[in-house]
């Protein structure tokens, strides 16, 4: 075995091995399940597992690339109309191969499926032409944010109250494993022909801004069509006896990912192939490392899937609405923390961000800080989710204070910890949330006799505002120690000064 793919294996393995044995503990102690079930589960976790270790190679080896060398092309074209559109059309066709998005809108029947999709990829190829517009301008990020967030919720006073979750929780599974390493390297790739001192800084934020574009467009798609009525849907538990049928479960559904995998990857390798035939930017064996990357994101993504979608999504409804229906309802909210210290380590687009800021920011910002932060601020929005179904508060009594001392903190912390707590919002709303935790949330409110479409969905977005907060504070920590060992710097360097004879004024430009 490909000794590196071997070892993204094992860290797929250390990542998901928590929450497995979280199920299986729950399994035993909390909520029975059948045997079937249980090796239906262990399989499903084998592949998620199998699966990430695929994809994290491939997005190393083609999806990163091909983001950043796109990224710097655009920049230095002369014709910006040029630029601009294809970021549109690079937006709009990697959200439509999001996973995530598919999962999600297949959950809200009161809008058809298609126009729900290509409404969400139109509000990110719009939103992606404005954080590229933001960086070659120099546009504060958090100025931009305060402006869209403003008008998102101001929005929300005309939407229909039982679309606003789905519009918002929209806004995050759209940065999922195949937006997200293009986003981030696309921006990097940009940002890395301005040659001023925040080009660094800058080159976060585009994550966060196209996390806006599908909250305001399907706002929007609400009041146009006030979608009312439909009920979103549970899943139900495939019943198993052998293990014949669970092997038979997961054949069968193989090839249906397999077809929508490879429609999406198409329509990402055609993009690709018209780009390298204008700009001629990668040599054939440049080309040779990429293609084989594309093999290995398409056979993790649709391992992964597979996996998640049969042995995750069933399993994680069912043990909601059992321990909602039961007397100690409340372990719900300690075990949602748990769940979401521990499912953000399995998010593939996390690993992904992790890397990207410990480069960017030459080891400053290392990937253990990120993953403990993540953890933290999972932990906290699962908790706060859950306690909001048993109680049946309002989303909005979540989201207003959060973003609101979300975007106030924009203006006291480096602008580099601005874009990625931002960008971090939307990445760790990938995968494992749409497919464990959003139907986590939904068995709860099965089991509490509430509806899905008001108090299921808003959880993606409540998950997605946490890290915000969280990495903030992270910036303002660092912001901390950084100002302290400048003033020891000096204070030493005033010493050695009056000890040479020597007084030396001098000023540290913060």
């Amino acid at each position: 075995m490909n000794k590196i793919l071997k070892e993204k294996i094992m860290e797929a393995f250390a990542s998901v091995l928590p929450i497995t044995s979280i199920v299986l503990i729950a399994s035993v102690f909390l909520v029975p399940m059948s045997t079937g079930t249980i090796l239906t589960f262990l399989v499903g976790a084998a592949l998620l597992i199998v699966g990430m270790g695929f994809f994290t190679l491939g997005a190393d080896m083609a999806m990163m690339p091909m983001g950043e060398g796109i990224g710097i092309q655009l920049a230095k074209t002369s014709n910006v109309f040029v630029a601009l559109l294809v970021s549109f059309i690079m937006g709009l066709v990697i959200t439509i191969a999001e996973p995530d998005l598919q999962v999600l809108a297949r959950q809200v029947p009161s809008i058809n499926t298609d126009t729900l999709v290509l409404t969400v990829a139109a509000g990110v190829g719009f939103f992606l032409v404005v954080a590229v517009l933001r960086i070659l301008f120099k546009i504060r990020l958090s100025i931009m944010l305060l402006i869209f967030y403003l008008i998102t919720f101001g929005l929300v006073f005309f939407t229909p109250p039982k679309f606003i979750p789905v519009a918002f929780d929209s806004g995050g599974v759209t940065t999922g494993p195949i937006t997200v390493p293009f986003i981030l390297a696309m921006g990097i790739g940009v940002a890395a022909i301005r040659t001023d001192k925040n080009s660094q800084d800058d080159s976060f934020g585009l994550v966060s801004l196209c996390s806006v574009g599908p909250i305001l467009a399907v706002l929007l798609l609400g009041i146009i069509f006030h979608p009312e009525g439909a009920e979103a849907e549970g899943h139900t538990v495939p019943v198993v006896a052998t293990s014949r049928d669970v092997v038979e479960i997961f054949a069968f559904e193989f090839p249906h990912y397999a077809k929508d995998i490879l429609k999406a990857m198409g329509a990402i390798l055609v993009f690709f192939a018209v780009f390298q035939l204008i700009s001629r930017r990668y040599k054939a064996h440049r080309l040779g490392r990429i293609f084989v990357g594309f093999l290995y994101t398409f056979i993790g993504l649709v391992v992964f899937l597979t996996g998640v979608n049969v042995g995750f999504i069933p399993v994680g409804q069912f043990l909601g609405a059992e321990l909602a229906a039961s007397s100690f309802k409340w372990v719900l909210v300690p075990l949602g923390m748990l769940f979401g210290y521990f499912i953000v380590k399995a998010e593939p687009a996390v690993v992904v961000l992790n890397k990207q800021v410990e480069e960017i920011s030459s080891g400053a910002i290392p990937q253990s800080v990120m993953r403990r932060g993540l953890s933290v601020g999972m932990a906290a929005a699962l908790g706060l989710s859950m306690a909001r179904i048993l109680l049946h508060i309002p989303l909005f009594w979540i989201l207003v204070p959060g973003y609101i001392a979300a975007l106030t903190l924009t203006f006291f912390v480096p602008r580099i910890f601005t874009g990625i707590a931002f960008d971090s919002g939307g990445v760790c709303t990938g995968p494992m949330t749409s497919t464990f935790l959003l139907p986590l949330a939904m068995g709860t409110a099965q089991g509490s006799g509430l509806s899905l479409m008001e108090n299921a969905f808003g959880i993606v977005a409540t998950i997605a505002m946490a890290p915000l907060v969280v990495i903030q504070f992270l910036g303002l920590i660092y912001r901390g120690k950084l100002r302290i060992s400048e003033e020891e710097g000096q204070s030493e360097f005033k010493a050695l000064s009056r000890d040479a004879g020597v007084i030396i004024e001098y000023e540290v430009v913060s």
